[in-house]
């Protein structure tokens, strides 16, 4: 690898992981809009969504310049490759947050609706996801990549559950119709920010081992050793 191509590999990496840092705390205050009422954060969930957007531009733009002046190739044309998709990932995760922002203030006009136990369960796994997936990627770890992938389908199961109590409440009580929606909605997105961090710990699978494991999940769980 040139020193060039060293320096600007560097200066992308560094650029990717103040992204995930915006985004992992942009999703933070998010849910905390939707699960503890803290509207206060709505200003700051919009303020970092578009910080988001600007930076997302940049790394790509720097991606881009990268791949035509140095002409990688092997590992360091994955890396830059897959840097792209994440940014991306990332980028969405951040529409999704606000998403969940809006959801959450139209639900707290309906003080006395129950929010599923299930919704800040998918909250907290989703958040353990993209943590995990960040250390995928910062340590080129493919095992733990392959975590995220299976908590993922924790977090399917649990929507699963959610919609079905949703369903319920609204048979029973049809005056909670639309604050059940926008509950639904926001659990919908919350299960958008776990795919996103898949779809990041799949990009991370294939920087370090060349492969492309999309739609192999059934593989990959029989694949995931246990951890001690």
């Amino acid at each position: 690898m040139s020193k060039h191509l060293q320096r600007d590999i560097e200066q992308i990496r560094k650029d990717l992981l103040s992204q995930f840092g915006l985004v992992e705390k942009l999703v933070d205050d998010a849910v905390r809009t939707l699960v503890e009422g803290r509207l206060d954060l709505t200003e700051s969930v919009i303020k970092a969504d578009q910080a988001v957007d600007e930076r997302e531009v940049l790394i790509e733009e720097h991606c881009l310049k990268t791949l035509a002046l140095h002409q990688p190739v092997a590992v360091d044309l994955r890396w830059i490759a897959t840097v792209v998709k994440i940014n991306a990932d990332l980028e969405r995760i951040a529409d999704l947050a606000c998403n969940i922002t809006e959801r959450a203030q139209e639900l707290h006009q309906y003080a006395n609706f129950p929010i599923p136990d299930q919704v800040p369960r998918m909250v907290r796994s989703a958040m353990t996801m993209m943590k995990k997936a960040l250390d995928a990627f910062v340590d080129l770890d493919g095992n733990l990549a392959r975590e995220v992938i299976r908590l993922d389908n924790e977090v399917d199961q649990l929507n699963k559950e959610a919609i079905t109590e949703l369903t319920g409440l609204m048979k029973l009580h049809p005056d909670n119709v639309e604050p059940a929606l926008h509950c639904f909605s926001a659990a919908r997105h919350i299960e958008r920010v776990a795919d996103h961090a898949e779809n990041i710990a799949e990009e991370v699978i294939y920087i370090v081992e060349g492969e492309i494991v999309r739609h192999r999940h059934g593989d990959l769980s029989s694949e995931l050793p246990l951890r001690q």
